[in-house]
């Protein structure tokens, strides 16, 4: 099973309860636990994109993925910095909104992460320019393998790396048989975290 690298996470009310929720997930065998639904705007198109990323790491309460820096996501975070994320774990019935602002991973921290990752993938992160049309799958397959065969990517590509965000926003949703659903949300505003409940 894929999990997320949890290190150092901030000793804050969230981010605890982040961990538990996550930890009873993990007991429960969630199947793509990593996975979590980002979206964002584009304010020159006036748009919102969605898709899921794998959240490979929360490290000291900086939240990592990575992605092609020239995709149609990557436009959107130049365009417009806050975000929405989502995760859902149905094994537990619980739903976990955040907000952010999203920033580029360092260098030297998407240069480890590539380094580590299995080198096919890494093959793709060099054939594929991600979200661009192509003439047809079959060409998708072609670069890839041309790409392979050629063996130069053993050094992450600039256009290639991390996207970190730091959530200054959790609701933590808990599903009721009867939709009397427990929504519990944390803000931080001006560095101290706010507890509300909401209805559902």
């Amino acid at each position: 099973m894929i999990m997320i690298n949890i290190e150092n996470i901030e000793n804050s009310e969230p981010c605890k309860l982040f961990v538990k929720y996550y930890q009873k997930a993990l007991k429960n065998n969630q199947a793509n636990i990593e996975a979590a639904v980002i979206s964002s705007f584009n304010k020159d198109a006036n748009e919102v994109n969605s898709r899921f990323v794998n959240i490979k790491y929360i490290q000291d309460n900086i939240w990592t993925f990575f992605s092609n820096y020239k995709s149609t996501k990557a436009s959107d975070f130049d365009n417009h910095s806050q975000i929405s994320v989502l995760f859902f774990w149905s094994t537990i019935n619980i739903q976990i909104r955040i907000k952010s602002n999203i920033f580029k991973s360092s260098k030297n921290f998407s240069d480890k992460h590539y380094n580590s990752r299995d080198k096919l993938k890494n093959v793709l992160a060099h054939s594929s320019m991600q979200s661009k049309p192509i003439e047809s799958y079959e060409k998708v397959l072609e670069k890839y393998d041309s790409t392979l065969k050629k063996n130069k990517f053993s050094n992450r590509p600039d256009y290639w790396g991390g996207y970190s965000f730091t959530p200054y926003y959790f609701e933590f949703w808990g599903g009721h048989e009867s939709r009397i659903n427990k929504r519990e949300v944390f803000q931080k505003i001006d560095g101290v975290w706010k507890q509300s409940i909401l209805q559902p």
